[in-house]
């Protein structure tokens, strides 16, 4: 027996018409604070539900680099003390500002990893702090997130546009841009564009280029380039296979899959023996890191010498599958040939590295920077003395790891925040030499501009002087001594920044071959 209601509606139903209105209020609410521009620390504003723009003071970002974006924003309160309100009988000491355009932030499939952000920001804060030990002007360390996948630039550029109209503290460039992707191209031209001095600390993609975007490492042509002069001293039996990532947005991988089938694919067979992957870095597209195939098929055909077109973080799962491969030779050594900024601590952990040894198998890779450095002292360059200085005082009170170094990002980033530094500080002391036989610096100071800054560094060249090479202006960086060309030849990639060969796990005896340095055949006589 059913019972109907003299009106439409009963105690329940009056319950939920005033609940649901307060619901959705609340729910509102919640919506609101979680995407007001305003609700993010430091000054930054939400896009897309990420804090992004330029700060120099604490914000949120992963929980590993608090303390490091604390000692960041620490040291630019200090230095804007010591010029607004110096201490008494002191000199007002006049500051830049570089800004760090990067991830802050990540998840699984990030630009960068947890790893990659810590290590690049304790390599550029090392570099703040020796450029701040010195005399003449001082810097500040801007924060300008991104987001993690490197697509909320824009509104970051257009702050930093800002940034450049103020002459008492300039910015004097920008640092970053970690990954080749659309995004990191895209932000670069538009850098570009407003004519910001603007240097690429890991970048390596050949086709990365814009007039005012400057790199500090090699990129993949030249990388390349080091690993044809490695076989042509270490042939192997001559038989190739190249794994490539096929993901058609990552501007890096088709880069060096184009470049390794260019040097390498007649001779060692490529076009024929070859397998693609889907690569971890990057929108969900299927399941990554799919190496069943590639390994059976480097088996079977018995290749000895594997070229990878990929990223670092990919490479262990293609170890570990070739390693469990059963139709594989392992009476036959193997060697995986891959070009990078250093060696990502993955590809050496203990367990990496006895498989490696068990199937007979080496990784060789071109790179920026090599653990012999600062292990053996063996080639290692003049600057690394003084970043390592104050790099290894920060190792403990940042918990940087055991092998901060290895992957190269913190070595890097030292180097592109002191390019940057040095051109300001030489564009500094031009401008206020004295004038007319006069000595004394000039009342008020006269600031550089940004277009300064970069003819600076446009100039900092190797010159053949007809019995040598001299480096006029050029930087004494952590990864080595090289500067830059004013070339449609460079593209204001390095000049002279020496490559070397890694070979992990590394045989006992081996001796080391000579160093490539990238565009030394422009030279009459060896880089200095």
């Amino acid at each position: 027996m059913f019972l109907s209601r003299r009106n439409g509606f009963g105690p329940l139903d009056k319950a939920v018409a005033v609940l649901v209105p307060l619901v959705l209020i609340a729910v509102g609410v919640v919506v609101y604070l979680a995407t007001r521009p305003g609700d993010c620390a430091g000054g930054l504003e939400r896009h897309d539900g990420e804090c992004v723009g330029v700060t120099g003071e604490v914000f949120e970002a992963n929980d590993d680099i608090e303390a490091l974006v604390e000692a960041v924003a620490d040291e630019n309160a200090r230095v804007a003390k010591a010029w607004s309100a110096p201490k008494q009988g002191e000199t007002p000491m006049p500051y830049g500002r570089i800004a760090l355009m990067m991830p802050f932030t990540s998840d699984d499939s990030s630009a960068m990893t947890a790893d990659m952000i810590r290590r690049a920001l304790a390599g550029a804060h090392a570099a703040q702090l020796r450029a701040n030990s010195s005399g003449g002007p001082h810097y500040q360390l801007l924060m300008a997130p991104d987001g993690k996948d490197l697509d909320e630039w824009r509104p970051v550029v257009d702050d930093l546009e800002e940034l450049t109209d103020d002459r008492q503290t300039p910015l004097v460039g920008v640092m970053g841009l970690p990954s080749s992707t659309p995004e990191t191209r895209d932000a670069m031209r538009a850098l570009s564009e407003r004519r910001i001095a603007t240097v690429g600390p890991v970048i390596t993609s050949a086709d990365m280029n814009a007039p005012y975007f400057f790199k500090t490492s090699p990129n993949n042509d030249l990388l390349v380039d080091a690993l044809d002069q490695y076989l042509k001293k270490n042939k192997g039996r001559g038989k190739g296979f190249l794994v490539f990532d096929s993901r058609p947005d990552d501007v890096y991988s088709r880069n060096l899959h184009r470049l390794l089938e260019k040097k390498f694919g007649a001779k060692y067979g490529l076009r024929k023996r070859s397998a693609s992957f889907l690569g971890s870095t990057g929108p969900v597209a299927g399941i990554p890191q799919r190496f069943q195939s590639a390994a059976q098929k480097i088996c079977v055909t018995d290749s000895d010498t594997v070229f990878f077109a990929g990223r670092d973080q990919d490479l262990p799962a293609l170890v570990k599958r070739l390693s469990q491969e059963p139709s594989c030779d392992r009476d036959n050594p193997v060697r995986i040939l891959k070009v990078g900024i250093g060696l990502e601590p993955t590809l050496t952990t203990d367990e990496l590295t006895a498989m490696l040894r068990e199937t007979r198998t080496t990784l060789v890779a071109a790179a920026s920077v090599t653990p012999e450095w600062w292990r053996t002292k063996n080639g290692a360059p003049v600057g690394l003395g003084g970043f390592l200085s104050v790099f290894e005082k920060m190792r403990k009170p940042y918990d940087l790891g055991a092998k901060p170094l290895d992957d190269g990002y913190a070595i890097m980033y030292h180097d592109a925040f002191m390019l940057l530094a040095n051109a300001f500080d030489r564009s500094y002391s031009e401008a206020n030499e004295g004038t007319d036989g006069s000595t004394g610096t000039p009342s008020p100071v006269r600031t550089p501009t940004k277009d300064d800054v970069y003819n600076t560094l446009i100039d900092a060249s190797i010159v053949d002087t007809g019995e040598s090479t001299r480096c006029i202006g050029c930087l004494q960086g952590a990864a080595g001594t090289y500067g830059f060309e004013k070339s449609s030849d460079t593209d204001q990639w390095p000049v002279c920044k020496p490559v070397p060969v890694i070979e992990h796990p590394a045989a006992k005896h081996r001796r080391p071959g000579t160093t490539y340095r990238t565009f030394a055949k422009t030279f009459r006589h060896p880089c200095p």
